[in-house]
């Protein structure tokens, strides 16, 4: 695979996170960019899938409010979840036409990278046969939700590190009765710092992707952020 670009935005809104992804998506669907992947953390914020289903949140807006969060609705499968502080989310703009156009095959390399970061830290997840993500024996450690146009690919994974607030108490997460959603702080029943995940979602990126991470400048992610908003 040729190398890809690796940008780390660290904490963003999803508003403007998502403005981004759908420039870059643009961009890469012209060809005018190559393959990219976006790093970063989210304010609180509950999104609902085209196959979301509102009643899956469960607090009303007064208890929302206190804490600044969102609800946006996106153009993703799967149905609600849920993004904030603790929380390493990561959006490849991905060409799958030179990837096999294989949509099983992308999810699954979804679902590997963040078996491979929780490997790292001690953690061993896994997946459940009909529903993506991925599983500690303790709940749900990570979600994928995908959308691809022309076989270019946005929106990606989220994976708990150690989670403030802990916003699945406000939804049925990925519309699942009974779920529990789990971080891997508390797999591990101690503190994670994101600086301990970031490294690791470097080095698996690379590996599952198959590709040479290039960072992208920050003169250029200035540009796009600039480009995105005047969109």
């Amino acid at each position: 695979m040729s190398p890809f670009l690796y940008v780390d935005l660290g904490r963003v809104r999803y508003g403007l996170a998502l403005k981004l992804q759908r420039h870059l998506h643009r961009l890469r669907r012209d060809g005018r960019i190559p393959d990219t992947v976006l790093a970063l953390e989210h304010d609180p914020v509950i999104t609902i899938g085209r196959g979301g289903i509102a009643a899956h949140i469960l607090a009303p807006p007064e208890t929302l409010a206190p804490f600044g969060v969102e609800i946006v609705a996106i153009e993703r499968g799967g149905d609600v979840t849920y993004h904030g502080p603790g929380q390493l989310v990561l959006y490849p703009i991905l060409d799958l036409r030179g990837r096999g156009k294989d949509l099983h095959r992308y999810v699954a390399d979804l679902e590997e990278i963040m078996i491979r970061i929780a490997r790292s830290l001690g953690v061993e997840a896994g997946r459940r046969r009909g529903f993506p993500g991925v599983w500690h024996e303790r709940g749900k450690l990570g979600a994928v939700g995908i959308h691809v146009r022309d076989w270019v690919t946005m929106h990606g994974l989220a994976l708990n590190v150690d989670l403030d607030p802990d916003g699945f108490q406000w939804i049925i997460p990925c519309g699942i009765a009974g779920a529990k959603a789990v971080s891997i702080a508390d797999t591990l029943d101690r503190p994670v710092s994101m600086g301990e995940v970031w490294v690791a979602a470097r080095v698996a990126v690379s590996d599952v992707l198959g590709g040479e991470i290039s960072p992208a400048g920050e003169e250029v992610v200035a540009a796009w952020m600039s480009e995105s908003l005047a969109g």
